[in-house]
């Protein structure tokens, strides 16, 4: 592609979501609510930005419905989590997410890299920074160990 282009295609890409976006939004809306977590149009608004900020810093472009649904069905059921912090926790898992797509070099497909974040806060705590501070190496592994059970 153009370098000249890439503007203007990170302008489309960052407009408001598309339909199935949408959709694929209220399903995820609709099982963390059963945990009684629930976000408002606004907080949506504000991790979309968020998703915006850390695509940009870690370089990466995202196309469908961006990876917020499978972050909230992932871990609304946490026991970690609660209505208080849920924005700002799914604010900091969106970015950690593309940072560990770069530290992996996307050797893991979207859903087990989530289920490897996934295994991995449970393991520490619920400690998002202990997520942070999680190696490649440890979250290969821990994809692993989710696919084997």
């Amino acid at each position: 592609m153009c370098e000249r282009n890439v503007p203007a295609l990170r302008a489309i890409l960052e407009t408001a979501p598309a339909p199935w976006e949408e959709k694929a939004l209220q399903r995820a809306e609709t099982a963390a609510e059963r945990f009684g977590l629930r976000l408002s149009p606004e907080a949506y608004e504000r991790l979309g930005e968020e998703r915006r900020r850390a695509l940009r810093e870690t370089r990466r472009l995202e196309l469908g419905e961006g990876i917020l649904p499978a972050l909230i069905l992932a871990f609304c059921d946490s026991p970690y989590l609660c209505q208080d912090r849920w924005e700002e926790s799914l604010g900091e898992l969106q970015s950690l997410f593309y940072q560990f797509k770069n530290e992996t070099r996307d050797a893991l497909p979207d859903a087990e890299l989530i289920a490897a974040m996934a295994r991995v806060f449970e393991a520490k705590g619920g400690s998002l920074t202990a997520l942070a501070m999680t190696e490649p190496e440890a979250l290969l592994r821990a994809a692993g160990e989710a696919r084997h059970g």
